[in-house]
Protein backbone atom coordinates (compact mmCIF):
# COMPACT_ATOMS: atom_id res chain seq x y z
CA UNK A 1 0.00 0.00 0.00
CA UNK A 2 3.20 2.50 0.87
CA UNK A 3 4.61 1.73 -2.70
CA UNK A 4 0.69 2.79 -4.33
CA UNK A 5 1.00 5.98 -2.52
CA UNK A 6 4.46 7.12 -3.19
CA UNK A 7 3.75 6.04 -6.61
CA UNK A 8 0.52 8.57 -6.82
CA UNK A 9 2.11 11.43 -4.82
CA UNK A 10 5.47 10.78 -7.43
CA UNK A 11 2.28 11.21 -10.23
CA UNK A 12 0.66 14.34 -8.76
CA UNK A 13 4.60 15.96 -8.41
CA UNK A 14 5.67 15.13 -12.16
CA UNK A 15 2.79 15.52 -14.02
CA UNK A 16 -0.52 16.54 -12.69
CA UNK A 17 0.93 19.79 -10.70
CA UNK A 18 2.95 21.46 -13.91
CA UNK A 19 -0.39 20.26 -15.86
CA UNK A 20 -2.22 22.87 -13.37
CA UNK A 21 0.15 25.51 -13.96
CA UNK A 22 -0.15 25.38 -17.77
CA UNK A 23 -3.76 25.49 -17.50
CA UNK A 24 -3.75 28.72 -15.32
CA UNK A 25 -0.74 29.99 -18.01
CA UNK A 26 -3.19 29.61 -20.70
CA UNK A 27 -6.26 30.98 -19.08
CA UNK A 28 -4.30 33.96 -17.51
CA UNK A 29 -2.35 34.25 -21.09
CA UNK A 30 -5.98 34.30 -23.00
CA UNK A 31 -7.44 37.34 -20.20
CA UNK A 32 -4.19 39.62 -21.24
CA UNK A 33 -5.31 39.34 -25.26
CA UNK A 34 -8.32 41.28 -23.81
CA UNK A 35 -6.07 44.50 -22.97
CA UNK A 36 -6.66 47.53 -24.87
CA UNK A 37 -3.91 48.29 -26.94
CA UNK A 38 -1.86 52.07 -26.56
CA UNK A 39 -1.98 53.73 -30.34
CA UNK A 40 1.42 53.70 -32.17
CA UNK A 41 1.76 57.49 -31.37
CA UNK A 42 1.79 57.11 -27.35
CA UNK A 43 3.94 54.05 -27.66
CA UNK A 44 7.08 54.21 -25.69
CA UNK A 45 8.15 50.36 -25.32
CA UNK A 46 6.03 47.57 -24.62
CA UNK A 47 2.51 47.14 -24.77
CA UNK A 48 0.55 47.19 -21.78
CA UNK A 49 -0.37 43.21 -21.93
CA UNK A 50 3.47 42.22 -23.26
CA UNK A 51 5.06 42.34 -20.10
CA UNK A 52 2.64 40.05 -18.03
CA UNK A 53 2.49 37.55 -21.16
CA UNK A 54 6.40 37.06 -20.57
CA UNK A 55 5.75 36.35 -17.14
CA UNK A 56 3.13 34.00 -18.45
CA UNK A 57 5.49 32.28 -21.13
CA UNK A 58 8.19 32.11 -18.42
CA UNK A 59 6.13 30.11 -15.71
CA UNK A 60 4.56 27.95 -19.04
CA UNK A 61 8.37 26.88 -19.77
CA UNK A 62 9.42 26.45 -16.16
CA UNK A 63 6.35 23.98 -15.86
CA UNK A 64 7.21 21.93 -18.48
CA UNK A 65 10.70 22.05 -17.10
CA UNK A 66 9.53 20.50 -14.21
CA UNK A 67 7.35 18.37 -16.00
CA UNK A 68 9.77 16.76 -18.24
CA UNK A 69 13.20 17.56 -16.59
CA UNK A 70 12.66 18.01 -12.82
CA UNK A 71 12.55 13.98 -11.52
CA UNK A 72 12.90 14.61 -7.82
CA UNK A 73 11.15 13.01 -5.20
CA UNK A 74 7.50 13.51 -4.13
CA UNK A 75 7.81 16.69 -1.56
CA UNK A 76 6.15 15.51 2.65
CA UNK A 77 2.67 16.63 3.20
CA UNK A 78 2.31 19.98 4.39
CA UNK A 79 1.60 20.61 7.88
CA UNK A 80 -1.81 21.74 8.50
CA UNK A 81 -1.21 25.10 9.49
CA UNK A 82 -0.49 26.11 5.85
CA UNK A 83 -4.19 25.08 4.76
CA UNK A 84 -5.16 27.29 7.59
CA UNK A 85 -3.49 29.88 6.05
CA UNK A 86 -4.62 29.66 3.03
CA UNK A 87 -8.26 29.50 4.54
CA UNK A 88 -7.33 32.85 5.86
CA UNK A 89 -6.84 34.33 2.60
CA UNK A 90 -10.29 34.21 1.79
CA UNK A 91 -11.30 35.84 4.84
CA UNK A 92 -8.55 38.67 3.53
CA UNK A 93 -10.62 38.52 0.35
CA UNK A 94 -13.30 39.66 2.30
CA UNK A 95 -12.41 41.80 4.61
CA UNK A 96 -10.35 43.84 2.22
CA UNK A 97 -13.57 45.22 0.32
CA UNK A 98 -14.39 46.57 3.75
CA UNK A 99 -10.94 48.25 3.80
CA UNK A 100 -7.71 47.06 2.23
CA UNK A 101 -5.22 48.35 4.98
CA UNK A 102 -7.58 46.73 8.03
CA UNK A 103 -7.61 43.61 6.30
CA UNK A 104 -3.67 43.87 5.75
CA UNK A 105 -3.16 44.57 9.35
CA UNK A 106 -5.51 41.75 10.63
CA UNK A 107 -4.81 39.45 8.26
CA UNK A 108 -0.81 40.16 8.80
CA UNK A 109 -1.84 39.79 12.95
CA UNK A 110 -3.41 36.22 12.61
CA UNK A 111 -1.20 34.79 10.14
CA UNK A 112 2.13 36.20 12.77
CA UNK A 113 0.43 34.34 15.49
CA UNK A 114 -0.76 31.14 13.58
CA UNK A 115 2.78 30.95 12.74
CA UNK A 116 3.81 30.98 16.07
CA UNK A 117 5.54 34.51 17.24
CA UNK A 118 3.79 35.47 20.22
CA UNK A 119 6.19 38.33 21.13
CA UNK A 120 3.98 41.58 21.09
CA UNK A 121 6.01 43.85 19.22
CA UNK A 122 6.83 41.81 16.60
CA UNK A 123 2.81 41.13 16.26
CA UNK A 124 2.17 45.10 16.47
CA UNK A 125 4.68 45.87 13.88
CA UNK A 126 3.02 43.29 11.22
CA UNK A 127 -0.20 44.51 12.13
CA UNK A 128 0.04 48.04 12.33
CA UNK A 129 3.57 49.53 11.07
CA UNK A 130 3.62 47.44 7.99
CA UNK A 131 0.30 47.85 6.58
CA UNK A 132 1.03 51.89 7.53
CA UNK A 133 4.15 51.83 5.99
CA UNK A 134 2.74 50.58 2.36
CA UNK A 135 0.11 52.96 3.04
CA UNK A 136 2.08 55.87 3.05
CA UNK A 137 5.08 54.46 0.66
CA UNK A 138 2.36 54.09 -2.38
CA UNK A 139 0.04 57.31 -1.26
CA UNK A 140 3.09 59.62 -0.41
CA UNK A 141 5.97 58.76 -2.75
CA UNK A 142 4.28 57.04 -5.84
CA UNK A 143 1.08 59.41 -5.39
CA UNK A 144 -1.30 56.09 -5.64
CA UNK A 145 -4.63 56.59 -4.40
CA UNK A 146 -6.39 53.49 -2.88
CA UNK A 147 -9.95 52.67 -2.87
CA UNK A 148 -12.13 53.89 -0.07
CA UNK A 149 -12.78 52.00 2.74
CA UNK A 150 -12.86 52.76 6.59
CA UNK A 151 -9.46 53.66 7.43
CA UNK A 152 -8.91 54.99 4.25
CA UNK A 153 -11.56 57.36 4.76
CA UNK A 154 -9.97 58.66 7.54
CA UNK A 155 -6.83 60.00 5.53
CA UNK A 156 -8.90 61.04 2.61
CA UNK A 157 -11.57 63.36 4.37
Amino acid sequence: MRGRETAVRRAAVNWIVPLCIIVFCACAYFLTTEFDRVPPILKRGMQPADFPQLVIMLMGFLALWLAFVDKSTAPTPLPPVVYVSLGMMAGFLGLAQVDLFLALGVFGFCLTLIWGDRRWWALAIVAVVVPFGVFLLFDQAFDIRFPRGLLTNLWYG
